[in-house]
């Protein structure tokens, strides 16, 4: 009588601590995705804080180039807006694609600045020009660092998701959606050229 007692009761107990486990590793990964995410929200807000200074160095020399700099200042605006709006929800597959093309735009405008600084050679030769060229090219690989991070951390959580026996207790837990990869425009993997002969 006592075994047939003891039995279904341990059975009862792994199971339920199956279950607890299974929980606290998915809150465990859901953290990680979600602290790396703001660890590239700190390195984009610092390029965002970088290009007003980018703009008011060059706004002296490129004037008549006022449509591009309002182009950078316009997407720089709304990849904030877009980072703002991630970083509420870094699992948000359409948030994280809004972030992702908000800063191919901006890479884009930054992008068409230093293009255009080639043909100023004061701008060139400007300190400040140097300095904020610097500054952007480490932050740029930081946040690069902090996106691929991101990018481990979410794919450990879309894994340990999927696998079973998570997949069975995920969506009860409330973790009902695979979290999103970010990829940046410039960052993705392009077909090869093609040369025929």
């Amino acid at each position: 009588m006592f075994v047939t007692v003891i039995v279904p009761v341990v059975v009862l107990l792994v199971i339920v601590l199956i279950i607890v486990g299974i929980f606290n590793k998915l809150v465990t990964l859901k953290n990680r995705f979600e602290n790396a995410f703001s660890q590239i929200e700190v390195q984009l807000q610092r390029r965002y804080d970088l290009i007003p200074n980018l703009i008011e160095t060059v706004k002296g020399y490129m004037a008549h180039e006022k449509e591009t700099l309002e182009a950078v200042i316009q997407a720089r605006n709304q990849a904030q807006s877009s980072l703002k709006n991630a970083s509420q929800n870094p699992g948000d597959a359409g948030a994280i694609a809004s972030l992702a093309g908000a800063e191919g735009l901006l890479g884009g405008s930054l992008g068409r600045i230093f293009a255009l600084s080639e043909s100023y050679p004061d701008l060139k030769a400007n300190q400040n020009m140097a300095n904020l060229q610097e500054e952007l090219s480490s932050t740029e690989n930081k946040v690069a660092f902090s996106r691929q991070a991101f990018n481990d951390a979410v794919t450990a959580y879309n894994t340990y998701r999927q696998t079973f026996p998570p997949v069975i207790f995920a969506g009860i837990f409330g973790h009902n959606q695979d979290a999103t990869l970010l990829e940046f425009e410039s960052e993705k993997v392009k077909d090869a050229p093609k040369v025929q002969f």
